[in-house]
């Protein structure tokens, strides 16, 4: 059987086709159907494959064996007959922008730095790039105004398949060891890769480039990064953000990080005032059970640590054990244990069995939460 004729490589804007139906096999939950010739690209080089339709039957995964597009369908359709294949342009688009835009990334890195793209990878929101080497911030900051003027600059990306005689004559990147006959996709000024993905035909498509985080990966770096549409979907995405925090804080667009810088200096002070009284609650409750026998306390508000200071303190002065619990006002409550020299592991075992509870810790001195009602607690106490 001849291959696929693979339609998107020559005109990779075709967005519907028609074609003859092969083969149409079932496979598991799912039906595997060859056709004459496609528009559908199949999952590969680190590019997701197409989806969209064959006769408004829904095609949910493309793969190529042995020189055959294999689509997946949701739904069997007839050999032999004709049928129009859809593809989901919108995703497309969306792929060939990612994939041209990290050409270009990996084409400057490798030119300016000499360091290579050893993994790619598109996901739904991001892609990630790794690199073989470190660059620092102010290197990928220049990476990508470089990158957005080489975009801008709208030149026509050119598709090529060498001769033997001639790809060894060319300097391009690859990931691996190449046989047979290799396509060869040129940003000028910016990259030349063998690549068997789809791309755009000219860079201003690419719309802009944006890199998101950084971080060590191996002995290189991970780039996150984003192209074309997503970069505006990102950008109206962080102006609302920006806005809604601008509105809560009385700031203007361009001043939120002065006004959350602000906002953290007041809350530094005022966790500081309320670590004072917290401080000084805890004293005067010690005080208050100095002497007494096993004490428990009820005391709203109080988070974890602070709930922990106080059965701390109050069991250095009262003779039993202190228990201190604060609602977390969902109905559970936090709570901490404490009894100098003593052992709370089975009363602790007994009291979350019995409050639907979880916590523990050291024999003297546990913490947890229970979910359960004031009553409940001072009932089980009682016991």
């Amino acid at each position: 059987m001849s291959e696929t004729r693979k339609l998107y490589y020559e005109d990779v804007y075709k967005k519907e086709f028609t074609a003859k139906v092969l083969e149409c096999g079932e496979c598991e939950k799912e039906f595997a159907v060859i056709l004459d010739q496609t528009a559908f690209y199949p999952e590969g080089g680190g590019q997701p494959c197409d989806l969209g339709t064959l006769n408004r039957i829904a095609v949910l995964d493309v793969q190529e064996k042995d020189g055959e597009i294999v689509h997946y369908t949701k739904e069997a359709v007839e050999a032999g007959s004709e049928v129009i294949g859809k593809i989901d342009w919108d995703r497309r688009f969306d792929l060939m922008q990612q994939h041209s835009g990290e050409h270009i990334v990996s084409g400057l890195v490798h030119e300016a730095y000499g360091y290579d793209n050893v993994g790619f990878h598109m996901s739904s929101d991001v892609l990630t790039v790794d690199l073989s080497g470190v660059l620092t911030e102010a290197q990928l900051a220049e990476i990508e105004a470089e990158t957005n003027k080489k975009i801008w600059e709208n030149s026509e990306v050119e598709i090529t398949y060498p001769s033997k005689e001639e790809l060894e004559k060319l300097s391009y990147r690859s990931k691996k060891e190449l046989t047979g006959q290799v396509r060869l996709v040129r940003f000028p000024g910016s990259d030349l890769c063998a690549c068997c993905g789809t791309h755009v035909t000219h860079t201003g498509e690419i719309g802009a480039v944006k890199i998101l985080t950084v971080e060590n990966f191996h002995e290189g770096i991970r780039l996150t990064m984003i192209c074309g549409k997503r970069v505006m979907d990102y950008l109206n995405m962080v102006n609302d953000q920006n806005r809604q925090v601008s509105v809560k804080l009385s700031a203007k667009i361009g001043e939120t990080a002065a006004a959350v810088g602000r906002l953290q200096d007041e809350n530094f002070r005022l966790k500081g005032q309320v670590a004072h009284v917290v401080d000084e609650l805890c004293k005067a409750e010690a005080d208050r059970w100095e002497g007494e026998g096993s004490v428990l306390l009820f005391h709203d508000g109080l988070e974890a640590d602070q709930v922990r200071k106080m059965a701390d303190a109050v069991m250095q002065k009262c003779s039993g054990c202190c228990a201190v619990f604060s609602s977390n006002g969902d109905g559970s409550y936090k709570y901490a244990m404490g009894e100098l020299n003593g052992d709370l592991r089975q009363f602790t075992k007994e009291m979350n069995a019995a409050l639907n509870g979880r916590g523990g810790g050291k024999p003297f001195f546990v913490q947890g939460s229970v979910k359960t009602s004031e009553e409940e607690i001072r009932q089980f106490f009682r016991q």
